[in-house]
């Protein structure tokens, strides 16, 4: 009994330390390339986890008044997951690469053709950003998933994957309908009062699981960085550059929204869930998609921590009275 009741006050705890832990997690896959090896094999169960465990702490009945907003949730959804995804991989088959560095060129037209992570409505909530709307973006952009991400492996990738993209569409949907399903299971037999005070201990979970796919990803990373040294550190900043260049022209997409609601729907775009496509694709992609999507990363863990103080500056606007939002 207390070896439980230390596993859910670790848990708990956990789960009130989330953002370091997890950001440590990434540089401990570095440092720790046996248990990366060890954990690779696991990816796609460990996404199965974390999108349950996301599910979990959404409530459906909640759902609905995350809607209130349907014609600027439905414009991000169509920017995020066919506007900017078709003009990336236009520009990234302009740039040759599917022809200079093939592996790269899979891995950036996976990421910039997959929803946002799941974690994004906790990133902005706790930046203080418009969460409500974070979260109704992300799970319309769940619902697409299925039927975009194939199109673009159809138009851009057919010849370059051992996966159809109807095999693609299958896989997605089992990952993400199972997750959802199995979660409504647990919230019907537990309830929603039961669940409600394991907040912190899913929380804790959910690090726990980031922990492993973090780790997963990360395999061969520290090697090839002693060998390669510059390679990764140019891996890295074209990582970052992606990021802040997908949020940046998100936000001047939807400035007119307003400051808060443009960078919340901003960081959104920026942070793309690689893992679901690693989950459905694994053993399909070259060894350098694997490298990439793993350094990736970097900037989904590390950019809300940099881009806190533009936030709390966003914030402070609208506490002040000016929200940024056009005169109506």
């Amino acid at each position: 009994m207390r070896v439980i009741q230390f596993a859910a006050a670790f848990l708990a705890w956990l789960g009130r330390h989330g953002t370091r832990a997890v950001a440590i997690s990434v540089f401990l896959g570095i440092a720790l390339p046996q248990l990366a090896s060890v954990l690779k094999p696991y990816v796609a169960e460990a996404i199965f986890m974390l999108l349950l465990l996301a599910f979990l702490r959404v409530e459906p009945r909640a759902l609905a008044g995350y809607f209130t907003r349907p014609s600027l949730v439905l414009a991000a959804t169509a920017w995020m997951m066919l506007v900017s995804p078709a003009i990336l991989c236009v520009v990234f088959k302009l740039a040759g690469l599917d022809q200079s560095m093939p592996g790269l060129y899979i891995a950036l037209v996976l990421q910039v053709s997959g929803a946002p992570i799941m974690s994004a409505p906790a990133f902005a909530a706790l930046m203080g950003l418009d969460a409500a709307l974070s979260l109704a973006t992300l799970m319309a952009c769940i619902v697409v998933t299925p039927l975009t991400a194939p199109v673009f492996v159809a138009l851009f990738l057919d010849a370059s994957l051992a996966v159809s993209p109807a095999t693609l569409a299958l896989k997605l949907f089992v990952l993400l309908g199972g997750s959802a399903f199995v979660a409504w299971a647990i919230r019907y037999l537990a309830g929603a009062e039961w669940l409600d005070r394991q907040r912190q201990r899913v929380d804790g979970l959910s690090v726990v699981t980031l922990f492993v796919f973090a780790i997963a990803v990360m395999d061969g990373v520290g090697a090839l960085f002693l060998a390669r040294p510059f390679f990764i550190l140019g891996m890295i900043a074209l990582c970052f550059a992606i990021a802040l260049g997908m949020m940046a022209a998100t936000v001047l997409c939807f400035a007119k929204a307003g400051r808060e609601h443009a960078f919340a729907l901003g960081l959104s775009a920026a942070n793309r869930n690689v893992g679901i496509m690693l989950a459905a694709l694994g053993s399909a992609l070259p060894d350098l998609s694997w490298l990439y999507m793993g350094l990736a990363q970097f900037p989904i863990y590390l950019l809300p921590q940099m881009l806190l103080p533009l936030a709390r500056r966003i914030v402070a606007r609208r506490n002040s009275g000016d929200s940024g939002l056009p005169d109506r």
